[in-house]
């Protein structure tokens, strides 16, 4: 998931990064009840209307998994994991970067370019240069769900 989709997911639902759940969650239904399918008896129109809302649900989901008040809601748990856990493993796929620690928490950062990548790689310790350069730079979200249904 890159930076560009990120955007794009905003616009499509006419939103900020500084929009609220509660804005989030309103712009998602009201959207959702313009192009609900169930609505339209028009085939082609109806099938339009399924791609769009595929689209609409994932963008809603996706920006309330990385909205600030889900960070928020979740931040004494990603400090812990992030100041006491190991990491376990982590890899660089589409402009993210995914760490795995070893308390079994999974996170993507989004916007990492591949030159930080490769300097974590190369530090003698990935851990260190982690906290030093990319926690608290880059946007992230729980990866756990994403893992789980990926397998």
């Amino acid at each position: 998931m890159n930076m560009k989709k990120i955007v794009e997911y905003r616009a499509l639902l006419g939103v900020t990064k500084t929009a609220t759940l509660k804005e989030l969650k309103t712009i998602y239904r009201n959207s959702m009840k313009d192009i609900h399918p169930d609505t339209i008896a028009d085939a082609d129109e109806r099938h339009l209307a399924e791609e769009k809302s595929k689209h609409i649900i994932e963008a809603y989901h996706f920006l309330v998994s990385v909205a600030p008040e889900t960070a928020e809601k979740n931040k004494e748990a990603y400090a812990k994991t992030t100041s006491a856990s190991p990491i376990f493993e982590f890899y660089y796929e589409n402009q993210a970067l995914y760490i795995t620690f070893a308390d079994g928490s999974t996170y993507e950062y989004f916007g990492v370019p591949k030159a930080i990548y490769i300097k974590m790689i190369n530090a003698e310790s990935p851990a260190r240069f982690a906290r030093r350069h990319i926690y608290g730079t880059y946007l992230y979200r729980s990866a756990q769900k994403i893992v789980a249904n990926a397998e």
